[in-house]
């Protein structure tokens, strides 16, 4: 308890000394994303830590939850909807009642080369058949004022709705790719799932109907009560605090958004973990550590291993998709363009192994601690670089240094985590 109680205290100690040094803008920033960062090492930490599956598709998770934030808080593009909406659901009923009769087809007609040929068929006749209603359905909603819009729009709700709506589209998602995917081996899985996340981001790049594509979904609205700091401004009652305090009402307002963000992302952690360390403590969590120390043995009494592993492997995806609609929500757009599996998928992975595998508080404490030096390094790279450069001539070598300053963060990232593997091999707070 007490090497808990200080490791979480040197994390504390690294973001207030954040707020004096830079600014607490800076530091309120920086929490923010490492509380994310943190739940989305949790779901990481239920599927490796309780079970043993090894996805490399994290980010595609962190996308889906993205995307559900459009939806549900982008802005209603009645016009598009008109030109293209109903032709699209179509085409996804038509999809869907594809691949069910194909299924279906499959498992009733008896087993020889003439199944194989109706099901193809019935595959290849409905593709046809799903683009020849999709295409011209997508094209007509991104012809309309493409500039602009050119995508179906949303239900224009408060962006907090959004939140579990992430986790619901992660889930969904995570549900197909471990039906067809948890079969295989872990490398196998991690190759699968590696692709798989491709294919999101892909398709969130491309498909500009859905959420316009490289060209940008902004201005969507930020999650209730959280206020915009123009309009902060405005208050009378905020002005006076400020000015009560001598404080300047630009900043305050910036700081004053950051930490109600805090706290709400703080409350959501604070509620999974309770979750969490209610199931890892229960038969639930006692029966998945012992599928993942030895499937064969759990097998043998009488543990549906397969089963189990959808189940968690949903669970954790869904998680990962309820921090990505809640980063979106923040930043208050969606870029696909920054989805990048090193940032959103191996750098979790980072956390969870410093912190400890298996252990829920571990994760968080890595996503806490990463997270910090992860964007620390962004801001303070630049300035450490500058001074221990400031007494060299202009020159190669130190225009060099200067440009290499905000490759730091790698740098800094692979040492942390070369001494952590050396000194504490099952992370900073292993499991029990």
């Amino acid at each position: 308890m007490n090497r808990n109680l200080m490791l979480f205290g040197g994390v504390a100690a690294l973001y207030i000394a954040t707020g004096f040094l830079l600014s607490w803008n800076v530091s309120l920033n920086i929490l923010n994303i490492g509380i994310l960062s943190a739940i989305m090492a949790l779901g990481v930490n239920m599927q490796w830590g309780y079970a043993g599956l090894f996805s490399t598709g994290i980010v595609g998770s962190v996308a889906l939850g993205g995307l559900a934030v459009v939806i549900v808080s982008g802005a209603p593009v009645p016009e598009a909807f008109a030109a293209g909406g109903w032709r699209l659901i179509f085409s996804f009923v038509v999809a869907v009642a594809v691949i069910a009769v194909s299924v279906l087809a499959w498992k009733r007609l008896p087993k020889g080369r003439a199944r194989a040929w109706i099901v193809a068929a019935l595959l290849i006749g409905g593709f046809f058949l799903y683009r020849a209603i999709f295409d011209p359905a997508s094209e007509a909603i991104e012809a309309f004022n493409p500039a602009t819009v050119g995508n179906i729009g949303g239900f224009g709700l408060n962006s907090i709705w959004a939140w579990p709506v992430g986790g619901l589209f992660a889930a969904i998602a995570a549900w197909a790719i471990g039906k067809t995917a948890l079969g295989l081996r872990s490398d196998y899985l991690a190759i699968a799932t590696l692709g798989i996340a491709e294919i999101v981001i892909t398709a969130l790049k491309s498909e500009d109907w859905m959420a316009r594509g490289v060209k940008n979904f902004i201005h969507l609205p930020r999650p209730w009560p959280v206020p915009y700091e123009v309009d902060l401004q405005k208050q009378q009652g905020f002005l006076d605090f400020c000015k009560n305090w001598g404080l300047d009402p630009v900043s305050a307002s910036t700081v004053g958004v950051k930490l109600l963000y805090a706290l709400m992302f703080g409350a959501v952690l604070l509620g999974l973990i309770w979750l969490l360390e209610r199931a890892l403590n229960s038969p639930w969590g006692r029966m998945m550590r012992a599928i993942r120390d030895n499937e064969i043995s759990a097998a043998a009494m009488g543990k549906d291993v397969t089963r189990q592993h959808l189940l968690v492997f949903i669970l954790g995806s869904a998680v990962v998709g309820l921090a990505g609609a809640m980063l979106t929500s923040m930043e208050g757009q969606l870029v696909p363009g920054v989805y990048s599996p090193l940032r959103f998928t191996f750098l979790i992975w980072i956390m969870v192994i410093v912190g400890g595998s298996g252990s829920n508080w571990g994760a968080v404490l890595g996503g806490l601690l990463i997270g910090w030096l992860w964007l620390i390094v962004d801001n303070a790279g630049p300035l450490v670089m500058g001074a221990v450069t400031a007494g060299m001539a202009d020159g190669p070598m130190k225009s060099h240094l200067l440009d290499v300053a905000l490759q730091m963060r790698l740098l800094s990232l692979g040492v942390v985590l070369l001494v952590v593997m050396r000194f504490s091999p099952k992370g900073l707070l292993p499991e029990k």
